[in-house]
C-alpha cells in the first residue's frame, strides 16, 4: 500500500506551470537563434563555407614573383611533419557579421596539411615601399602578406610581435592583424647561406625554396612539427617566428617555404604538377584530398 499511486498519470504535480513556461521559452529561443543563423551548427557551416571557398592563385608566366600576386605559403615537410600550408586558424568565435560577414582580428594562423587554394590559405604579396603592383619582388625587399578580399576582409596582414609568445612552444607569436605597421613587414632570403650574398637584390622565383624573415626581429617564419594543434580543420602545426639553425649555421627545413602559384599549363599548383622544377627535386606529398 505504501507504493499505491494516489492520482492519475495526467495529474500535474510540482512546479508544472513553471516547467511548461521554461520549455516554451527554450523553444522560442531556439527558433529565434535559428532564424538569425546563430545556432552552433549554422555558425560552423557558415564559417567552413566561406573560409574554404576556392581562390584562384596567380599564374607566373615568367617564373618570378610580383607585387599583387596571390600565393600560398607551403612548407615541404620534414621528419616529423607533412607538407603543410599557412592558413587562417579561425573558429566560430572569430566570425563577425557586422558590418559585413568576415573574420574578427586579431586572428591566429597555423599550418594545415590540406594544400588547397582557398580563402583560408591565400595571401597577397603587398608592397610597403611604394613599388607598383606588378613589379618584380626582389630578395631582401620588404613586403607584406595580406589576406584576400571578401570574407577574409582583405585588410589583415601577417604580423609578428616579439612581445607575445605562441601558446604551445612559447616562441615568438605570429598572427593576423589589421594594424598595417612595421610589424607586418617581411622579406625573402635565399635558403642557401652560401648563395645568399650573390642573390641579394635579384628577382625572387616562384615555387622555389626561400626563407621569409621578419624585418624588425630578423627571425624566420617557421612551422613546428612537434607542436600539434587540433582545430576544426583537423591536425595542424603551430606557426611561429624563430630561426632554427643546424650545426653548420644554416637554417633548417622548418624555415624553408615555397610561395606557390598556379600552373599556367593546367590546373593545380606548379609545386605538385612539376615538383622537379619547383622544389629542388624533392616531390611533396599532397594531403587533405
Amino acid at each position: 500500500m505504501a507504493h499505491l499511486r494516489s492520482h492519475r498519470s495526467k495529474v500535474r504535480i510540482g512546479n508544472w506551470l513553471e516547467d511548461q513556461h521554461l520549455e516554451e521559452d527554450a523553444v522560442k529561443e531556439y527558433l529565434e537563434k535559428k532564424e538569425k543563423g546563430e545556432l552552433a551548427t549554422q555558425k560552423v557551416d557558415f564559417l567552413t563555407e566561406n573560409i574554404l571557398r576556392p581562390v584562384n592563385l596567380s599564374v607566373s608566366n615568367d617564373g618570378l614573383l610580383h607585387f599583387g600576386d596571390v600565393v600560398m605559403l607551403v612548407n615541404m615537410g620534414g621528419e616529423n611533419r607533412e607538407c603543410s600550408a599557412v592558413g587562417i586558424n579561425a573558429d566560430v568565435s572569430s566570425v563577425t557579421k557586422i558590418p559585413s560577414p568576415g573574420i574578427r582580428v586579431p586572428c591566429g594562423v597555423s599550418a594545415g596539411r590540406g594544400i588547397q587554394a582557398c580563402t583560408r590559405t591565400a595571401f597577397i604579396i603587398t608592397s610597403v615601399d611604394g613599388s607598383p603592383e606588378g613589379a618584380t619582388l626582389l630578395y631582401e625587399q620588404s613586403f607584406a602578406l595580406k589576406t584576400t578580399s571578401g570574407f577574409a576582409r582583405g585588410v589583415s596582414e601577417l604580423i609578428h610581435t616579439h612581445t607575445c609568445c605562441a601558446k604551445k612552444s612559447r616562441l615568438q607569436e605570429v598572427n593576423l592583424d589589421d594594424s598595417c605597421s612595421f610589424l607586418s613587414w617581411w622579406r625573402t632570403v635565399h635558403f642557401d647561406p652560401q648563395e645568399r650574398l650573390e642573390h641579394e637584390g635579384q628577382p625572387v622565383h616562384a615555387n622555389k625554396k626561400v626563407l621569409i624573415t621578419h624585418c624588425k626581429t630578423n627571425q624566420a617564419l617557421a612551422v613546428l612539427g612537434d607542436q600539434v594543434i587540433w582545430s576544426m580543420y583537423g591536425k595542424e602545426y603551430e606557426v611561429t617566428a624563430h630561426t632554427f639553425l643546424d650545426s653548420h649555421k644554416a637554417e633548417q627545413e622548418n624555415n624553408h617555404w615555397v610561395l606557390c602559384t598556379s600552373d599556367p599549363a593546367g590546373d593545380g599548383l606548379v609545386l605538385f604538377n612539376r615538383p622537379q622544377s619547383a622544389a629542388d627535386g624533392k616531390a611533396p606529398v599532397q594531403s587533405g584530398k
